[in-house]
């Protein structure tokens, strides 16, 4: 498998650069979680990083932004439904 260095920003990863797997055409994963281990009998939480470009010339063409909320964000949004 091939991987990209990626950048993070925001959240517990901030101005980190980490290789990320990229798919056959060369993109890396729209969404990319990272399970934090709980301590002390704390359950695990798992921080989510959606992709974004890079905006302006970098090192990387992609960039993952920390979502707070880490809510799933895959369900189609069809005209005809209302919510």
């Amino acid at each position: 498998m091939r991987s990209d260095e990626s950048e993070f920003s925001g959240g517990p990863l901030d101005g980190r650069v980490m290789p990320v797997l990229v798919g056959l055409t060369g993109r890396p994963p729209k969404v990319y979680r990272v399970p934090v281990p709980g301590t002390d009998g704390a359950p695990e939480t798992v921080l989510v990083y959606r992709l974004a470009p890079a905006g302006r010339p970098r090192r990387t063409r992609w960039r993952y932004e920390f979502d707070p909320e880490g809510r799933d964000r895959q369900r189609l949004k069809w005209p005809w439904s209302k919510a």
